[in-house]
């Protein structure tokens, strides 16, 4: 398998969710305004998903690409997992 440039900027992306995820913890503890933490929902769930998209898309990109380029496993089996992961997207 080969190297994921990708994966330090999905790490800092899903960090910067994390954090903004508990500070949306202590908004609802702190009884804030229901649309400033309806605001930080949709920022951290746009963050996630995006974090999501570009993994998917590095994996096809490089694994499954490497995968048939080198012959490490089928065509057939290539497509069976390209199908089950933009599943995800």
């Amino acid at each position: 398998m080969t190297t994921h440039t990708s994966h330090p900027d999905i790490i800092k992306r899903l960090k910067r969710a994390e954090g903004h995820l508990k500070s949306i913890i202590t908004m609802l503890e702190d009884e804030r305004a229901c649309l400033d933490i309806a605001q930080q929902l949709q920022a951290v769930e746009s963050a996630i998903s995006n974090a999501k998209k570009i993994f998917v898309h590095d994996h096809i990109d490089h694994c499954l690409e490497h995968a048939v380029r080198e012959g490490i496993q089928s065509a057939d089996d290539t497509i069976s997992e390209f199908k089950s992961i933009t599943k995800y997207l």
